[in-house]
């Protein structure tokens, strides 16, 4: 056998246009994804296929309550023996909180295995007393702990107030603040109503909050993923990515789509 017959690896030979991925367990170029209600089968297809890409496995919503059990329960083994984090939706938090549950959903969520826990306040008004002792809380029952800046219903909030809101959460216990995108990406967030990011919004948040790496963008458009890469490189965190778009993410990340190969050629030939 010849050694171009014995090489097995693509990357024996090539480069990744944009440069390498860091490797699990990674503290940044985290991807999460949106489960809206894989079976087991599909969810073990995927994570054969790229559970090396995946950081975070959020089930969307609500939708950990409408499981069987034992369904719910196998399924967070299997994301966890991949190395996963595993949490429940942001919504369903504020369900909890809207009822006064929110120790006994934590000890639930602990019970069956979730890894993390999503602090948020997307669709309530949440008092910061109470979102510091439900950070708090989790982090001190072992969760890693993301939170979520942003609204749901596409009322802008002034970007002073995120920056706040961020800067709080860090110092209360959060391990990642997530940037609301919702599974649209339109008209929410930093989001204008065509999906693209509101220029001088995106600079004064980051103005605000110096490190960029402490966010999560949910980024579930193309468009969206594509700059970000570009701006930050291909280890920026990023949220809302369907199951079945972790590989073409994976392949933006790095430059083997047109998409950020093409900024490499024009670094080449300017």
């Amino acid at each position: 056998m010849s050694e171009q017959e014995g090489t097995r690896t693509w990357q024996a030979f090539l480069s990744f246009p944009l440069g390498k991925r860091l490797e699990k367990p990674r503290q940044q170029g985290l991807t999460m994804i949106i489960d809206k209600g894989l079976g087991l089968v599909e969810t073990k297809d995927i994570l054969h296929v790229c559970g090396q890409y995946i950081d975070f496995f959020k089930l969307g919503f609500g939708t950990p309550a409408l499981y069987a059990p034992e369904v719910l329960e196998e399924k967070v083994h299997i994301i966890k023996s991949f190395g996963i984090d595993i949490y429940p939706g942001g919504t369903f938090f504020e369900v909890a909180i809207l009822q006064e549950k929110i120790e006994e959903y934590l000890y639930l969520a602990k019970s069956i295995g979730f890894t993390a826990i999503e602090v948020s306040d997307g669709t309530i008004t949440l008092p910061p007393e109470i979102r510091e002792k439900a950070i708090a809380r989790a982090a001190e029952l072992g969760f890693k702990v993301l939170t979520e800046v942003g609204k749901k219903n596409g009322k802008h909030h002034p970007v002073q107030h995120l920056v706040e809101e961020i800067r709080r959460d860090l110092q209360h216990g959060a391990y990642r603040v997530i940037l609301e995108g919702r599974e649209s990406g339109i008209n929410v967030g930093l989001y204008d109503d065509q999906g693209r990011f509101i220029q001088e919004e995106l600079e004064e948040l980051l103005c605000g909050i110096g490190d960029p790496r402490v966010l999560i963008w949910e980024a579930p458009r193309k468009n969206q993923q594509e700059e970000l890469i570009l701006r930050f490189g291909p280890n920026v965190n990023l949220g809302n990515i369907p199951p079945h778009e972790v590989l073409a993410l994976e392949a933006l990340r790095v430059g083997l789509r047109a998409d950020t190969l093409k900024s490499t050629l024009e670094r080449i030939y300017v």
